[in-house]
């Protein structure tokens, strides 16, 4: 999803938000959690949820930790 005029700020508080989420998992970042993370923060963001409290509460609330499938045994 696009954001129109994001200023500096703005992306702190989307940036902080997300960090926010994974250290309250305590998970590391990988490229699909993180996508997906980020493009709910975004779309919170462009609702009207503007600050990184209101943000990191939703996504916490909304996204339990996101893990992985296993390998597959051979």
């Amino acid at each position: 999803m696009l954001i129109t005029s994001v200023q500096e700020t703005e992306w702190a508080v989307l940036s902080l938000s997300v960090q926010s989420w994974f250290r309250h998992y305590k998970a590391k970042p990988d490229d699909k959690t993180s996508e997906i993370i980020c493009s709910a923060a975004i779309d919170l963001f462009n609702r009207g949820h503007r600050t990184q409290e209101e943000l990191t509460s939703i996504l916490i609330a909304r996204f339990p930790l996101i893990t992985p499938a296993p390998a597959a045994l051979h």
